[in-house]
């Protein structure tokens, strides 16, 4: 009896001890919990106020650029780069809160940049692009381009990529690293743009009429820019129809609406004057 009496005196004694370490554990946590979590609302409110003292650094960037004469794309970029290098240093300096130097944070960082960098050497390769798209300066905001990749009006240059406006308002996004390797048309570029187009008439028909026809046309189109020359010429012939040629100079911003304009007046006139546009025939003779 007595020996049970010892035995459960012991356990007891022993049940007390482990629960006494264990509230002791507790206390030891609640101002572990309390200081981590009064971490973490100053992180919140650091990055909130770092946020808003963002977006006025990039106010003031983007105002001193206005002000200087970088054009737009150069803007655009810097812009997306600042943005990215404040942002890093946003994510460093809270990082900090929670007990990492700034040397620990940077090699590690570092270190991710490495692997990172591996195992995207294409975003690498747009970035560089990117650099080398302001420095040559292909094309400007506002251009209209054709590339391998795509066509449109260019609405941003970013770090990475760059973004076309098509003519019926889809957003083309290509890597810059396609567009510094692939060939670029710039169709707005110039000043100044020739409207090249053919017309078809018949054969027997008064090549002389039908030149002067097509001249009279172009002479008093409104967006012909008179200092620059115009021809009509005989362009090729074909089984059905004798194709004349004809090229009129215009401001770019005016092309395709002379164009346009220019075959629909041009066929009113070959209309009038009886000047026949032919079309493709077959002659199918049957034998008995």
């Amino acid at each position: 009896m007595d020996t049970v009496t010892k035995d459960i005196s012991e356990n007891s004694q022993e049940i007390v001890k482990q629960s006494n370490l264990f509230v002791e554990y507790l206390k030891g946590l609640i101002p572990n919990a309390l200081d981590f979590a009064v971490d973490v609302v100053i992180a919140l409110l650091i990055y909130i106020i770092g946020v808003k003292v963002i977006a006025i650094i990039r106010k003031m960037i983007g105002r001193m650029m206005d002000r200087s004469r970088l054009d737009a794309g150069v803007k655009s970029f810097l812009d997306s780069l600042t943005k990215f290098v404040l942002y890093f240093l946003l994510v460093v300096f809270i990082a900090t809160r929670f007990g990492a130097t700034t040397a620990s944070v940077t090699a590690l960082v570092g270190s991710a940049g490495l692997a990172v960098g591996l195992a995207l050497q294409g975003s690498l390769a747009n970035f560089a692009g990117g650099v080398l798209i302001l420095v040559m300066k292909p094309f400007d905001l506002g251009d209209y381009i054709i590339s391998d990749s795509g066509e449109g009006t260019v609405t941003q240059i970013q770090i990475c990529y760059t973004r076309l406006l098509t003519v019926d308002n889809k957003l083309v996004v290509i890597p810059n690293g396609k567009l510094s390797d692939g060939v670029i048309t710039n169709v707005t570029k110039m000043e100044k743009r020739r409207v090249d187009l053919t017309y078809g008439i018949a054969y027997g028909t008064d090549i002389k009429k039908a030149k002067e026809v097509i001249e009279e046309v172009y002479r008093a189109d409104e967006a012909r820019l008179p200092d620059e020359p115009m021809e009509v010429f005989v362009d090729s012939l074909r089984e059905s129809e004798l194709v004349l040629g004809a090229r009129i100079w215009v401001k770019t911003e005016d092309y395709w609406t002379t164009r346009y304009r220019l075959q629909e007046q041009v066929v009113e006139a070959f209309e009038r004057e009886g000047i026949t546009i032919p079309f493709p025939q077959m002659e199918i003779t049957l034998h008995k």
